[in-house]
Protein backbone atom coordinates (compact mmCIF):
# COMPACT_ATOMS: atom_id res chain seq x y z
CA UNK A 1 0.00 0.00 0.00
CA UNK A 2 1.30 3.41 -0.97
CA UNK A 3 1.40 6.56 1.11
CA UNK A 4 0.77 8.62 -2.01
CA UNK A 5 -2.48 10.23 -3.09
CA UNK A 6 -2.92 12.11 -6.35
CA UNK A 7 -5.69 14.39 -7.50
CA UNK A 8 -5.72 16.17 -10.86
CA UNK A 9 -7.12 19.68 -11.14
CA UNK A 10 -7.46 20.71 -14.79
CA UNK A 11 -6.79 24.34 -15.68
CA UNK A 12 -8.95 25.81 -18.43
CA UNK A 13 -8.28 29.09 -20.23
CA UNK A 14 -11.01 31.70 -20.13
CA UNK A 15 -11.20 35.19 -21.62
CA UNK A 16 -14.17 36.75 -19.82
CA UNK A 17 -14.96 36.18 -16.13
CA UNK A 18 -18.66 37.01 -16.40
CA UNK A 19 -19.15 34.69 -19.41
CA UNK A 20 -17.28 31.95 -17.54
CA UNK A 21 -19.52 32.36 -14.48
CA UNK A 22 -22.64 32.38 -16.66
CA UNK A 23 -21.56 29.04 -18.16
CA UNK A 24 -19.89 27.20 -15.26
CA UNK A 25 -21.99 28.52 -12.36
CA UNK A 26 -25.29 29.46 -13.99
CA UNK A 27 -25.54 26.60 -16.49
CA UNK A 28 -23.39 23.72 -15.15
CA UNK A 29 -24.07 24.39 -11.45
CA UNK A 30 -20.51 24.82 -10.18
CA UNK A 31 -19.69 26.99 -7.18
CA UNK A 32 -16.87 29.56 -7.14
CA UNK A 33 -14.61 28.57 -4.24
CA UNK A 34 -12.18 31.45 -4.63
CA UNK A 35 -10.84 34.03 -7.07
CA UNK A 36 -7.38 35.58 -7.16
CA UNK A 37 -6.00 38.65 -8.91
CA UNK A 38 -2.60 40.17 -8.21
CA UNK A 39 -4.21 43.60 -8.68
CA UNK A 40 -7.81 44.63 -9.45
CA UNK A 41 -7.13 45.13 -13.17
CA UNK A 42 -5.09 41.95 -13.65
CA UNK A 43 -6.38 38.60 -14.99
CA UNK A 44 -8.34 36.30 -12.70
CA UNK A 45 -7.44 32.80 -11.56
CA UNK A 46 -10.32 30.98 -9.87
CA UNK A 47 -11.31 27.63 -8.48
CA UNK A 48 -14.77 26.17 -9.09
CA UNK A 49 -16.21 22.94 -7.69
CA UNK A 50 -19.21 20.68 -8.03
CA UNK A 51 -19.86 17.23 -6.56
CA UNK A 52 -16.20 16.31 -6.10
CA UNK A 53 -14.97 17.88 -9.36
CA UNK A 54 -12.55 20.80 -9.07
CA UNK A 55 -11.53 22.97 -12.02
CA UNK A 56 -9.29 26.00 -12.22
CA UNK A 57 -10.20 28.76 -14.66
CA UNK A 58 -7.50 31.19 -15.72
CA UNK A 59 -7.35 34.38 -17.75
CA UNK A 60 -3.52 34.24 -17.63
CA UNK A 61 -2.20 33.54 -21.15
CA UNK A 62 0.70 31.35 -20.00
CA UNK A 63 -1.29 28.92 -17.84
CA UNK A 64 -2.89 26.77 -20.54
CA UNK A 65 -4.21 26.66 -24.09
CA UNK A 66 -7.81 27.35 -25.03
CA UNK A 67 -9.67 24.50 -26.67
CA UNK A 68 -8.74 21.77 -24.18
CA UNK A 69 -10.85 18.72 -23.31
CA UNK A 70 -11.45 17.37 -19.81
CA UNK A 71 -12.92 13.89 -19.45
CA UNK A 72 -15.01 13.53 -16.29
CA UNK A 73 -16.12 10.12 -14.99
CA UNK A 74 -19.71 10.58 -13.91
CA UNK A 75 -22.59 8.89 -12.10
CA UNK A 76 -26.18 10.03 -12.56
CA UNK A 77 -25.66 11.38 -16.07
CA UNK A 78 -29.38 11.43 -16.93
CA UNK A 79 -30.22 13.46 -13.82
CA UNK A 80 -27.41 15.93 -14.57
CA UNK A 81 -28.53 16.19 -18.19
CA UNK A 82 -32.11 16.90 -17.08
CA UNK A 83 -30.89 19.53 -14.60
CA UNK A 84 -28.78 21.52 -17.02
CA UNK A 85 -31.14 21.32 -20.00
CA UNK A 86 -34.03 22.54 -17.84
CA UNK A 87 -32.17 25.85 -17.40
CA UNK A 88 -32.69 26.83 -21.05
CA UNK A 89 -29.11 28.04 -21.53
CA UNK A 90 -29.34 29.64 -24.99
CA UNK A 91 -25.88 28.67 -26.29
CA UNK A 92 -25.77 24.93 -25.56
CA UNK A 93 -28.26 22.09 -25.86
CA UNK A 94 -26.21 18.98 -25.09
CA UNK A 95 -27.50 15.46 -25.53
CA UNK A 96 -26.45 12.13 -24.06
CA UNK A 97 -24.90 9.76 -26.59
CA UNK A 98 -23.91 6.10 -26.42
CA UNK A 99 -20.33 5.39 -27.44
CA UNK A 100 -18.68 2.32 -29.01
CA UNK A 101 -16.45 2.08 -25.90
CA UNK A 102 -19.45 1.17 -23.68
CA UNK A 103 -20.16 4.55 -22.10
CA UNK A 104 -22.85 7.15 -22.29
CA UNK A 105 -21.47 10.67 -22.65
CA UNK A 106 -22.61 14.24 -22.43
CA UNK A 107 -20.30 16.89 -23.89
CA UNK A 108 -20.50 20.63 -23.31
CA UNK A 109 -18.33 23.32 -24.88
CA UNK A 110 -17.66 26.48 -22.91
CA UNK A 111 -17.64 29.96 -24.51
CA UNK A 112 -13.85 29.69 -24.93
CA UNK A 113 -13.75 26.40 -26.85
CA UNK A 114 -12.94 24.11 -23.91
CA UNK A 115 -14.83 20.82 -23.82
CA UNK A 116 -16.06 18.88 -20.79
CA UNK A 117 -17.00 15.28 -21.60
CA UNK A 118 -18.98 13.61 -18.82
CA UNK A 119 -18.86 9.84 -19.25
CA UNK A 120 -20.75 7.11 -17.43
CA UNK A 121 -20.32 3.35 -18.02
CA UNK A 122 -23.32 1.70 -19.66
CA UNK A 123 -25.15 -0.67 -17.35
CA UNK A 124 -28.69 -1.68 -16.45
CA UNK A 125 -28.69 1.06 -13.79
CA UNK A 126 -27.65 3.88 -16.11
CA UNK A 127 -29.81 3.21 -19.16
CA UNK A 128 -32.73 5.62 -19.52
CA UNK A 129 -36.18 4.30 -18.61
Amino acid sequence: MSDFHFEAVPILRIFDVEKAKEFYVGFLGFKVEWEHRYEPTMPVYMQITRDGLTLHLSEHHGDCCPGSTVYVRAKGLDAYHAEITSKGYPYMRPGVEETPWNTRELMVIDPFGNRLRFGEPKSAETKPA
